[in-house]
């Protein structure tokens, strides 16, 4: 796809969950075609709050889908550590769809609220 047509796809994206989301914080992932990370942002102050990534504790013989589920459980903790419990999700340009909606899900069995 076109980076111009991407990037006006991620503007769309936040400039709608901007609107709807005022007292909440970002969580904004990336997944590329072998990892996949996340932060927690504060628009307000522009400072990321928690953030967590399979880049580091990747095994060879995990499966994209597993790491999306630890990234997941690593960030759900940390996040609740911090006593950050709303966000609203941030996708990007991708769709709700195989590891970004196992990614969500987990999110949501681990008590973060979006």
């Amino acid at each position: 796809m076109n980076q111009i047509k991407l990037r006006k796809r991620i503007r769309r994206i936040r400039k709608k969950l901007k609107k709807v989301n005022v007292n909440r914080f970002r969580l904004s992932i990336y997944k590329s075609t072998k990892n996949i990370s996340a932060q927690i942002i504060d628009d307000v102050n522009c400072k990321t709050l928690v953030s967590a990534s399979s880049l580091k504790e990747k095994n060879n013989k995990t499966k994209k889908g597993e790491l999306s589920v630890f990234v997941a459980n690593q960030l759900a903790k940390k996040a609740l550590d911090k006593k950050i419990t709303k966000v609203y999700f941030d996708r990007g340009r991708y769709k709700y769809h195989g590891r970004i909606k196992v990614f969500a899900e987990t999110l949501r069995k681990n008590g973060l609220i979006f």
